[in-house]
């Protein structure tokens, strides 16, 4: 009886000390996901905040280091994005989408070639669901190495993949238009349009190339129609109202 009483005490003073280390596990798992809801309403504030409360639990943990690296991103600070990215890819290296978000934060810091390394790693694997968006940003960084060439050779096989991919059809327009091609950008733009009217940048894109060429009724329109679908205080509405203003 006495050695009952022992162990009771013992067990209670444990309960005393705080959750053990299953439950603080499962804690930190809750606090992740509550991370993750935040994430996708776009607070990226309170995500790290409750991200890296998490990670002094479970600091291993490929997918909690991937969800830090996309608050990062949207924190704009993207040298710490790219730490938590490879902290997620060396934990666990078959982790395709960290390793697509390692691309973006170095296409973001304009590392170019370590973008187009990554990237490259991953957009023949066939069992890639979805590499339109590993060519799309291979296009991108092409793009920013001023290599029109591949740029549109990269957005084009990310365009045959998926003829409606917005983002793709920017990066093809706008190296058309930086390359002195605006009329086949217009054309591609026009095109796209019909199919998804409420792209925005596409509006944009319309736009710059209505200036370039002194029209400015026809980018007056433009414009309106950029805020008519940009979300209200997204940097492209800014743009467009600064642009009506002027």
């Amino acid at each position: 009886m006495k050695q009952f009483a022992i162990l009771l005490l013992a067990g209670l003073t444990l309960l005393s000390c705080g959750p053990n280390r299953i439950q603080q596990q499962r804690i930190a798992e809750a606090t992740v996901e509550l991370g993750e809801a935040h994430l996708n309403q776009g607070n990226f504030t309170a995500a790290l905040k409750v991200l890296l409360d998490a990670e002094k639990v479970i600091p291993n943990d490929p997918f909690l280091h991937n969800d830090l690296g996309v608050a990062y991103m949207g924190k704009e600070r993207f040298d710490l994005a790219e730490l938590h990215f490879k902290k997620a890819v060396a934990l666990k290296s078959d982790y395709i989408p960290a390793r697509n978000n390692l691309g973006t934060a170095y296409l973001k810091q304009k590392k170019y070639d370590k973008a187009l390394a990554c990237y490259k790693k991953f957009s023949t694997d066939l069992l890639y669901s979805t590499p339109h968006f590993a060519f799309s940003n291979m296009g991108w960084a092409y793009l920013g190495k001023k290599n029109h060439a591949l740029a549109q050779k990269y957005f084009s096989k990310a365009l045959n993949l998926n003829p409606d991919f917005i983002n793709a059809v920017h990066g093809l327009a706008t190296s058309q238009i930086q390359s002195g091609d605006a009329r086949k950008a217009e054309a591609l733009i026009e095109k796209t349009l019909k199919r998804q009217p409420r792209a925005s940048v596409l509006h944009a894109d319309l736009a710059r190339i209505y200036e370039a060429r002194n029209q400015p009724s026809q980018a007056k329109a433009a414009w309106k129609r950029v805020l008519l679908f940009a979300p209200e205080t997204s940097p492209l509405a800014l743009e467009a109202e600064s642009k009506l203003n002027n």
